[in-house]
């Protein structure tokens, strides 16, 4: 499953990756809100909600076919370090569509965070686009490092 949320800074973002999902990618996100504009709104909220959606099902969120995630705020940063607080979650701050391949291949991140304020629309779209496509590679070094990751959420 993929599921999606922003605060209000992201929020024109979303509605334009909603429609790229729909129209280009044929594929469904569901979307974590917010439904409508609301300026006053807390990012952690939505990051936190996201973040325990992508986890929460029968695959470990390691494994190919487990949930993945996109937040979206003005900066991206408040939403990854928010994310990261689940356990289970290895959310990256989206910056470049060779950062998000080798995030995505290398660390097995499965959540994707966007700064609104610093990246149109086109190029989020790419960078989404190659976060869905990209797989995870499972040499045993990245799986070594995975491992150290999950005994400092213990």
């Amino acid at each position: 499953m993929l599921y999606i949320a922003s605060d209000h800074g992201g929020y024109q973002l979303k509605k334009y990756l909603l429609r790229y999902f729909k129209n280009q990618l044929k594929i469904k996100a569901v979307d974590l809100g917010p439904k409508k504009y609301v300026a006053t709104d807390d990012l952690q909220d939505f990051a936190a909600l996201l973040a325990k959606k992508v986890v929460k099902n029968k695959n470990p969120a390691r494994r190919e076919g487990g949930n993945r995630g996109i937040l979206i705020c003005r900066g991206g940063q408040g939403m990854a370090m928010t994310a990261n607080k689940i356990a289970g979650i290895r959310a990256m701050m989206g910056f470049s569509i060779e950062n998000v391949k080798w995030t995505v291949r290398d660390d097995h991140a499965n959540v994707l965070c966007l700064a609104a304020e610093y990246c149109s629309s086109e190029h989020a779209a790419q960078m989404v686009k190659t976060f869905l496509n990209e797989k995870y590679d499972n040499d045993p070094r990245f799986l070594r490092r995975l491992k150290k990751i999950e005994s400092l959420e213990k």
